[in-house]
Order: structure tokens, then sequence, then C-alpha cells
């Protein structure tokens, strides 16, 4: 999912690209509000990170600007105003959610996640084959929920995390190569390290099985790659 980040402060820019794209996220960033308009037309993301108060366009105009063209994407407000008439305002406008400053790492993923999830439920309904809800063994992983369960257990996943086990799950009894799950979960634009993966499917392995050391989910084909045997 790739997101638009408007944030006329480079270090919270910077820092929230850095919170989201381990999530599985692709990044577009802009640092005033006119860039965030061309990279909105140019790049069209699927959810927008927006600023109030910006150079050139502050993120009230920009959100106008965008709903002119799509009343569906989620626009996440990003302010370090608490006046009840902002919020009013940016809720008039169509944003989804508030993200204020100073935030701390946990409450910006627990939003953008929730907002994510609606995202995702809105483009299922737009998708004549979508997948809501598949089984991997006994862990039932809810798509659109960002979530998977055993037996009652919860356990809540990362966007990159949903994509690699519907990976698995759509080439079950097959190997998924490390260049299959390179694309399909960090893009093709995007070339992370054999590390960065193996970091990866290693705490993913932590969340969903039973014993990480002795994995029946995902298990790895030395040399190649990964594969659920159904």
């Amino acid at each position: 999912m790739k997101v638009l980040i408007a944030e006329d402060d480079q270090f919270i820019r910077e820092g929230l690209r850095e919170l989201l794209e381990p999530e599985g996220y692709h990044c577009v960033i802009a640092q005033d509000g006119e860039i965030a308009l061309q990279q909105y037309q140019t790049e069209q993301p699927e959810l927008v990170l927006l600023d109030i108060m910006m150079p050139k366009l502050d993120g009230y105009s920009v959100c106008r600007e965008i709903r002119k063209h799509d009343e569906d994407i989620p626009v996440i407000f990003i302010t370090a105003k608490s006046e009840e008439v902002d919020q009013v305002l940016g809720l008039e406008l169509g944003a989804d959610d508030y993200i204020k400053k100073p935030f701390g790492t946990r409450e910006v993923i627990a939003r953008i996640r929730a907002v994510t999830r609606r995202r995702l439920r809105h483009l299922n309904q737009n998708n004549p084959e979508p997948l809501h809800t598949f089984r991997l063994g006994e862990l039932v992983v809810h798509r659109e929920e960002l979530r998977a369960e055993r037996q009652g257990q919860t356990m809540e996943l990362s966007l990159r995390d949903i994509n690699t086990l519907a990976l698995l799950y759509e080439h079950k009894n097959k190997v998924v190569t490390r260049d299959m799950l390179f694309n399909a979960c960090w893009g093709r634009d995007y070339l992370p390290s054999s590390r960065t993966l193996d970091q990866h499917i290693s705490k993913l392995r932590k969340t969903i099985e039973i014993d990480p050391k002795e994995p029946q989910i995902i298990k790895t084909v030395h040399g190649v790659g990964y594969r659920y045997d159904e």
C-alpha cells in the first residue's frame, strides 16, 4: 500500500517513513502542500498523512483538493493543534483520523493500522475475487483486520505480515522464492537485503508459529525461499 506523507518537518517526515516502511507501506514524501498535491496526482497513493501547517498550501487546502477527486481515500491529519474547531474543520473535510504531535510509535502504528483496515474492506468490496479470510493449518488469517487467531489467541499483524502469509497461502505446497517475497511484500522498486527478509521471517515466525524453532507454517527451502504445506 502506497502512503503519501506530507510534512514540512524533516525529522517527523523521516520518522514516519521509518515507522511505516517496516510495516509494509511504500512511502512517498512531500515537504509542502504544493508538492503534496503533485505527488498525489502522479503517485496515486492509497493513504495520505497530512500535516496541517505546511508552506505554500496548508493541509486543509490539500485535503479539499484531494476530496474533489476521491471521496474515499483515507486522510489522516498530523497536527500540533488541539483546539476543537480545528478538529471539527478537519472532520468536515473528510479526515479519517488525527495524529497529534508529539506522538508515540505505538499510537501511530495503531491509528494507521485502523485506517488501513477500513481501506482494505473498501477495496475488497470492489474486488471480484476478494480474499477476506484464509487458513494456514490452525491459524486463521483475517486479511482485512490485519490479524490472525489460533484457538482464541489473537495476533496483531502488519500489512507486510499479511502479504507474506497471503503469498504462501496462494502458492501452498509450492516454493515461494525470495524474489517473489521481495516483489510482493517490498515492491519491485525497493531492494532490501537478504538479512532484511530473514529478519522479517524470523519476527513473523515468533508471532504465528507455536514453536518458531520448528516452524509448521513458514518452512525454509534452503537456498531458494519458503513454503507452506497444506
